[in-house]
């Protein structure tokens, strides 16, 4: 197998196993997402397939009996010199370190997005728990229980009671 075909099947190969797919297809909540989501995860398995077979077995090795049989040893001869002389060179890859320091970057940005969404997440949860607890009780409470939760209203209606302010 080449070189370039190898590290490719390899980089494939690890990529499969990295990727969380039952843990991202739990975050999608739209159908239309979940079909998108399914299409991405079908098209990345066929080609991973693909670069699997085609690059991770090795060539058929030729059989120069065969064709000097046919062909006469001396043709035969020259054409296998000229084909143990190729070079395939080895791949160098220029690209990962120019933008190695961009993505590592980027992921740090992305763990603080994710701490701040995790605490405003958060927020919410006590936020959303709050108002449940007021949509229950806001039948029976009276004034005073919703003032003694929320002094800063209190203040304010006093301020207009005292400056004589009605709303009109």
């Amino acid at each position: 197998m080449s070189g370039v075909g190898k590290k490719v099947a390899d980089v494939a190969f690890k990529a499969s196993k990295s990727i969380d797919w039952d843990g991202m297809a739990k975050m999608i909540v739209t159908d239309e997402a979940r079909k998108e989501f399914s299409s991405l995860r079908r098209a990345f398995e066929e080609v991973n397939s693909t670069l699997e077979t085609k690059f991770s077995q090795e060539p058929e090795p030729i059989d120069w009996e065969y064709y000097r049989k046919g062909l006469g040893s001396r043709i035969v001869d020259s054409y296998k010199e000229l084909y143990e002389s190729v070079e395939i060179p080895k791949f160098v890859d220029k690209t990962t370190p120019e933008y190695k320091p961009k993505f590592d970057e980027l992921l740090v940005e992305l763990k603080e997005a994710e701490q701040e969404s995790l605490k405003e997440s958060e927020r919410l949860e006590k936020e959303i728990a709050e108002v449940q607890e007021l949509k229950k009780k806001l039948s029976t409470m009276t004034a005073d229980e919703y003032f003694e939760k929320h002094p800063e209203l209190k203040q304010k209606f006093d301020d207009e009671i005292r400056n004589d302010y009605w709303g009109y």
